[in-house]
């Protein structure tokens, strides 16, 4: 689990977004990957994430993997 304040460009502002056990140790509720924050960074940068991809070893791969998504929930 982990704490991340977005400000700004696009965020809802005074909302909070998913929680945690009781311990504070693993996401229960709503959890969001890195590769669904770079999504939505990148959609509120203007990109479409599922075009930003970049060749390595003869194969294309995506920033945010198959599975990023933009957190909708988030976003103004």
């Amino acid at each position: 689990a982990y704490t991340n304040w977005m400000v700004g460009g696009g965020i809802k502002g005074g909302v909070s977004y998913g929680e945690t056990d009781e311990i504070g140790h693993k996401a229960a509720v709503n959890r969001v990957t890195v590769n669904d924050l770079h999504a939505t960074i990148l959609h509120l940068l203007g990109m479409d994430h599922e075009r930003l991809t970049y060749r390595y070893n003869g194969r294309d791969f995506r920033l945010t993997d198959v599975a990023g998504r933009v957190i909708r929930e988030v976003t103004s």
